[in-house]
């Protein structure tokens, strides 16, 4: 599913996982992409709005200097995250 805007075109992907339901939300000319959950039983609408609205803060904190674009919200490398 897609949808365009004054921010561009936005893919979403909608799975269901148990009694949630995960939307992706991904910018189609940068490659960001954030998920979000809610249930299943939901409004998915809603759940579009607020994957938007994750997308654009992801994007407003990687353009002030946060991660590199693409880079937020992935986790780090698996294993002892530190010295022990």
């Amino acid at each position: 599913m897609t949808a365009t805007g004054g921010d561009g075109e936005v893919l979403f992907e909608f799975q269901r996982v148990g009694s949630y339901l995960r939307v992706t939300a991904i910018d189609a000319k940068t490659g960001v992409e954030v998920t979000v959950a809610g249930p299943a039983t939901g409004s998915q609408e809603l759940l579009k709005r607020t994957a938007i609205n994750k997308l654009r803060f992801v994007q407003n904190k990687n353009a002030e200097g946060g991660s590199p674009a693409g880079g937020a919200g992935k986790p780090g490398p698996k294993g002892r995250g530190g010295l022990y």
